[in-house]
């Protein structure tokens, strides 16, 4: 049986596209690291300045939806030009640009929608796990399922009765994720670098082989 393993040949390219991937990712360790370093970066400017983080990030929204909107008009010109249906692209790539013109300006404004967004999500999950708890026995974890509930219901008014302490939240959140990430990027650059050089030795005895 292990000499059928060993012989196999899907096994063997396996093990030669892990090999491949290994020595891309040692030779480019340095970019794993840039990756990491901007995650940690990132990470403690939304933990510590926010209110940038924030501003940076409606900006940045901005940014797509005017583009995203000059293209649509353009697609709209070309269909019209070929006597395509051009209503609905011309209608798409308006509502783009008025959103990321009100988002440019009123970038406040922006960020209260988005998280009267998030507490209307938060909202309607907790009462769905609710709903789910009272329908759940106590022996499968019917308590557990009602305090997620619970919690989604409360993080919800939360936002709803002070947005800007749910937006700050939300910053957080998003900073905390980054800096973890950007951590463990960090750890994976450091040890492809250890691995780096074992394969120039192995692709050198390979060649004299």
């Amino acid at each position: 049986m292990s000499t059928t393993t060993a012989n196999d040949p899907a096994s063997a390219s396996a093990r030669e596209a892990s090999t491949t991937i290994g020595e891309i990712l040692a030779r480019n360790w340095w970019a794993v690291a840039l990756r990491g370093a901007a995650g940690i970066v990132f990470g403690l400017i939304a933990l510590f300045l926010p209110g940038i983080t924030m501003l940076a990030l409606v900006l940045l929204f901005s940014a797509y939806m005017l583009v995203d909107g000059v293209f649509a008009i353009i697609a709209a010109v070309r269909a019209a030009r070929r006597r395509d249906r051009w209503g609905l692209l011309t209608l798409e790539g308006s509502a783009s640009l008025v959103t990321g013109v009100l988002a440019f300006v009123w970038p406040g404004l922006t960020i209260l929608a988005f998280v009267i967004l998030i507490a209307a999500w938060a909202i309607v999950t907790g009462m769905l796990m609710l709903a789910a708890a009272f329908r759940l026995g106590t022996d499968h974890g019917r308590s557990w399922l009602a305090l997620g509930g619970a919690a989604s219901l409360a993080f919800g008014a939360l936002l709803i009765v002070a947005p800007p302490i749910g937006a700050l939240v939300l910053t957080w959140w998003l900073g905390a994720y980054a800096l973890v990430f950007g951590v463990v990027l960090l750890i994976l650059a450091f040890k492809l670098r250890s691995r780096r050089e074992d394969h120039p030795r192995g692709a050198a005895a390979q060649s004299v082989g």
